[in-house]
């Protein structure tokens, strides 16, 4: 097996520019019908978020705090928001009552089928010493971790493959998930994780798992994997279930009574 990305000299793996976000899944509400978009299959673009220089433990905890006190004060500002009137009918109006299927594509109810689970880790301590393998350039910091890239590798590689539902880090991936790097943690939902990172589709295993063989970025991850020990495995199972996500809370602003 040739290195052709790993020649002394080259540089770590590629970053790109963006953010991992709403382009996961299409969720388009129309009335009070479901229209699903061809969004949940489309590749995602982002950025390697890392910090350099900063104590990545401080970067975690500060993220934290700020995500605990936006929590507090929305619910601060529910509790003095005012109870909304039931909504008024408009005559001739159709209300659109939304398939079985569209509401698993866009996470609102549970999914259920055969899967493929993909795990992505940093290079163990042990590991990180050597020796590589000969004719590499010795790897730098990056090239021992898994960055927001290597993620979004993964996540478009399985849309790609036909994946009907996915979560990652056991939660649900709607049109509202948003996936950022800080330091080597992974940012979902409001919540802050650390590696292994993981990915679950279900879908037709043949299809995904072709997918994650095919794809460029998952290849140039792979090589990584087998010069500077990433971690990097691939599961099946035959039938999994994905809960729903928690559908959004619909609150409206109305006017404050007259004086």
């Amino acid at each position: 097996m040739g290195w052709p990305r790993l020649l002394p000299g080259v540089g770590p793996r590629g970053k790109t520019a963006g953010a991992l976000g709403a382009g996961l899944a299409g969720l388009v509400f129309a009335l009070a019908g479901v229209t699903v978009g061809g969004a949940a299959a489309g590749r995602s673009v982002g950025g390697d978020l890392r910090t350099d220089g900063v104590s990545l433990v401080d970067v975690a905890a500060a993220d934290q705090a700020g995500v605990d006190r936006a929590r507090a004060r929305l619910a601060q500002l529910r509790a003095h928001a005012p109870r909304t009137s039931a909504p008024v009918p408009v005559p001739g109006a159709t209300v659109r009552t939304p398939s079985a299927d569209a509401l698993v594509q866009v996470g609102l109810a549970d999914a259920h089928g055969p899967a493929v689970t993909v795990t992505l880790d940093d290079t163990p301590p042990q590991r990180r010493a050597g020796p590589w393998p000969a004719g590499l350039r010795s790897p730098v910091p990056d090239d021992l971790v898994v960055h927001q890239q290597d993620v979004q590798a993964v996540v478009n590689a399985l849309w790609a493959g036909g994946a009907r539902a996915m979560t990652i880090m056991g939660t649900r991936v709607t049109a509202r998930t948003a996936v950022r790097c800080v330091g080597n943690t992974l940012r979902l939902e409001g919540s802050v994780y650390a590696p292994p990172f993981v990915i679950s589709a279900i879908g037709d295993r043949g299809r995904l798992t072709a997918a994650l063989d095919d794809d460029p970025d998952v290849t140039l991850y792979r090589e990584y994997v087998a010069a500077y020990g990433l971690g990097y495995r691939v599961e099946t199972a035959p039938d999994t279930t994905f809960p729903a996500a928690t559908p959004p809370a619909a609150r409206y602003a109305t006017p404050l009574p007259a004086n």
